[in-house]
């Protein structure tokens, strides 16, 4: 074995799944993930641990996978982290543990990330759950949201011992781990449903169908219904748009309606009661990891599909290996173009869109090149679909029905990163709904440091 080469790991072939939703990644084997383990030089003071946000003993977990001690090993995890199996599959480990990793200063890193797939599916599979708390301390906290930032707040909260329940708006629990990443990249009955169970088996209770702001405030919450505090971490699921012409023909959606179509009423299914449109020829609006799960969709619904980014490849936000994924299934990347206008039919249907050629100029304050318009280099692409994925923001219903809670211009809500604490005493705050989209990670890091400042808050009274 080579110690430099990470051993590879089993995916679907890409001609085979780009006409299915079934899962593109097939994970390791035990024989494979022990293989990959012993690549490990297990630092002693490493620097992977830092670069994970939930901090994850990471050398400790892939000891215990190397000696075929799986059951510890998911011990070790399910301590830092309450979606193991999500993580394993949505991370950007490129950029965070695995980017630490000190093997990969010379060779290719540890595959930390497909080991932890492959531990959280192994005690899934054998029935293994997290430890719930021994004892219960009386004092309730309300979680609002359902995603992988309240999620892993009730986690941690229970397992303290907190009495949790879960405030979730829409008809399923899960958040952006069921209506927004595909299928293909994270199965929901089979591994999002199976990870919300363990957060239940600590005692988390799920309320489902309860929009706060709406059907409840959070000052009923805490005046009325006797919860101690209150952790919002209800995402950012307003879509973005550019505000060029023609931006409401039918045929335009956001990447956010598109997929949660697809992800939570199964419109893919010929049997849904929720149709989606099944375009002949689609563009994508943006290259982040969001813009790549539209694309892919639209992709197995049958459709050619573009990808429209006004930068070249090296900006693009998305993770390498989704990048990698779309080129193979035969997705077309119009790099340095941007749409200028959406072109419609008499009845209001998308017929093409206008756009012109980009170059790179100075970087601008996010570091990468400014692009600039080529003049003169206009040109019409023939479509049916336009699929907007240029990020999302909070849907500012909760700011505005609460007194006291601060947001920023961007309506986000303000919140000690170190901690969540926000404007409005006992109530906390992470995830999008404070940063604006960002990824799995950072919300369940988010969730973690809220849940410690909610029970500093709670033990100090």
């Amino acid at each position: 074995m080579d110690v430099l080469k990470r051993i590879p790991v089993r995916e679907q072939d890409a001609k085979e799944r780009a006409t299915n939703f079934k899962e593109v990644c097939l994970g390791y084997n035990k024989e494979e993930a022990m293989e990959e383990a012993s690549r490990c030089i297990n630092c002693k003071n490493a620097q992977c641990v830092k670069g994970c946000p939930v901090a994850i003993q990471i050398p400790q977990f892939i000891e215990q996978v190397k000696n075929g001690n799986i059951e510890e090993a998911y011990r070790i995890i399910s301590e830092s982290s309450a979606l193991p199996a999500v993580c394993g599959r949505v991370c950007p480990q490129e950029s965070q543990c695995e980017g630490k990793c000190i093997r990969g200063f010379k060779g290719d890193p540890i595959s930390i990330g497909k080991l932890e797939r492959f531990v959280a599916d192994w005690a899934r599979e054998n029935g293994i759950k997290p430890t719930p708390a021994a004892q219960k301390n009386g004092k309730k906290v309300a979680v609002i949201g359902s995603g992988p930032a309240g999620l892993t707040c009730a986690g941690d909260l229970a397992k303290m011992g907190y009495d949790v329940t879960i405030f979730e708006a829409l008809h399923e629990a899960g958040g952006v781990l069921v209506y927004g990443i595909p299928e293909f990249r994270l199965p929901k009955s089979g591994v999002v449903a199976k990870e919300i169970e363990n957060v239940k088996s600590l005692g988390v209770h799920i309320e489902t169908n309860v929009v706060v702001g709406k059907s409840v405030t959070i000052d009923q919450l805490m005046d009325e219904e006797g919860f101690h505090a209150v952790f919002i971490g209800s995402g950012a699921g307003l879509p973005k748009f550019m505000g060029i012409p023609g931006e409401n023909a039918n045929g335009v959606f956001s990447a956010n309606e598109y997929l949660t179509r697809s992800n939570l009423m199964k419109a893919f299914d010929p049997d849904s009661r929720t149709p989606i449109m099944h375009g002949k020829k689609v563009a994508v609006v943006g290259g982040g990891n969001v813009a790549m799960d539209a694309a892919r969709t639209a992709l197995r619904l049958g459709a050619e599909v573009h990808i429209v980014y006004r930068r070249s490849e090296e900006e693009l936000p998305a993770r390498v290996e989704e990048v990698h994924h779309a080129k193979e299934e035969g997705i077309i990347f119009d790099l340095l173009t941007n749409p200028i206008e959406i072109l419609s039919d008499d009845k209001g249907w998308v017929t093409g869109m206008k756009c012109i050629h980009m170059e790179l100029g100075e970087p601008d304050e996010s570091g990468r090149r400014r692009p600039v318009e080529v003049p003169g280099s206009e040109f019409v692409m023939e479509l049916d679909t336009v699929i907007m994925s240029l990020g999302t923001s909070p849907n500012p219903l909760i700011s505005s029905t609460t007194k006291g809670l601060d947001t920023n211009k961007w309506k986000c809500i303000i919140a000690d990163e170190n901690n969540g604490k926000t404007t409005k005493e006992g109530v906390y705050a992470g995830g999008d709904a404070v940063t604006g989209a960002a990824t799995v990670i950072l919300a369940m890091g988010a969730g973690k440091a809220a849940a410690k400042g909610i029970d500093e808050y709670l033990s100090a009274k």
